[in-house]
């Protein structure tokens, strides 16, 4: 393939964010043979540049006090610029990349790609993609005509980070490209959610509920549970909804993001939305009374059984095991 890839790296706070490692082995899946160019765009990012490095042997830099703040509005047209024409553009599937891929897409005259989650290959100008419908009880394979190049989301924990590695990439300072830009909206501030009586995001084991659990008064075995193996417990967002638990328990996009050792997830079903919000590739264990939950294709170790019958006796044996 001729065409060239390149790859949006999201950071926060001088860190890269997992989804950067990521599209970088989406890449090579999607596009064997592939050395995507990676941007990297903010102020103040010289450090996350250095690190995107090496894992990518080309940095595009574009460091400026007006990408304080990821803003699609600004990034669309400085990518047109920058982008060469029939290149391929991995963006991750999270708001901002819903926000600046379809724009994006139409803009360059690309094909628009959303929330891949595996691969089938290359064949010409063909693009064969796997996609999750109906809360990922199907898998759609779809063929793609990327002739004029492609806009492409990634679902976040689909494909494994890749290892970050020692050798140092070339970092190429785009930085006057942005000269100039301007948006009718800004950044005004950030507002961390409240963290609670426990802060899962610092927690190495985690057991986390689901609406399989059936009833409130269920979540007592998980208690035990999480009690007996020592982790903290957190839960997807039905949970939350029903007001079984505090806010800053739930996990997922539109919750707190998580990098545990150890993830125990139970009667979840696994949508993208909350397997988005675990990180750092955990052990990832699933327990769900239906054999074709999409969690199953995620996890490390599954187990088809009915919670209320396993629960008990899980705690049982883990207390004799200590």
């Amino acid at each position: 393939m001729d065409a060239r890839v390149f790859v949006y790296v999201a950071h926060s706070a001088g860190t890269i964010d997992d989804t950067a490692l990521e599209l970088a082995t989406a890449a090579q899946r999607l596009f064997p043979g592939s050395s995507p160019t990676a941007i990297v765009a903010g102020s103040g990012v010289d450090a996350v540049a250095r690190e995107a490095a090496r894992s990518f042997d080309e940095v595009w830099k574009l460091d400026t006090e007006a990408l304080a703040y990821p803003n699609a509005e600004l990034l669309r047209p400085l990518l047109v610029k920058l982008l060469t024409p029939g290149s391929m553009t991995l963006l991750p599937h999270n708001t901002f990349g819903l926000d600046l891929g379809p724009g994006l897409a139409v803009r360059l005259g690309a094909t628009y790609v959303p929330d891949v989650v595996d691969a089938d290959g290359l064949e010409g100008t063909t693009l064969k993609v796997v996609r999750q419908e109906f809360a990922g009880q199907v898998s759609a394979h779809v063929h793609c005509n990327v002739a004029n190049g492609a806009v492409i989301t990634i679902r976040p924990g689909a494909f494994p980070a890749a290892q970050s590695g020692s050798a140092s990439g070339q970092v190429v300072d785009r930085s006057t490209d942005a000269d100039g830009i301007a948006a009718r909206r800004r950044f005004v501030e950030l507002i961390e959610a409240e963290t609670g009586d426990v802060d899962i995001t610092r927690e190495e084991v985690l057991v986390s509920v689901g609406r399989g659990i059936g009833d409130e008064e269920n979540l007592a075995l998980v208690e035990e549970l999480s009690e007996a193996m020592g982790a903290a417990v957190c839960c997807s967002r039905p949970i939350i909804d029903a007001k079984w638990l505090e806010n800053s328990r739930q996990v997922g996009t539109s919750g707190k993001t998580v990098k545990p050792k150890v993830y125990l997830a139970l009667g979840i079903s696994g949508s993208f939305q909350h397997l988005g919000g675990v990180k750092g590739n955990p052990f990832l264990l699933a327990v769900n009374k239906n054999p074709k939950a999409p969690i199953f294709q995620s996890a490390d170790v599954g187990v088809v059984a009915d919670l209320m019958d396993l629960l008990p006796v899980l705690t049982e044996k883990i207390r004799q095991g200590h």
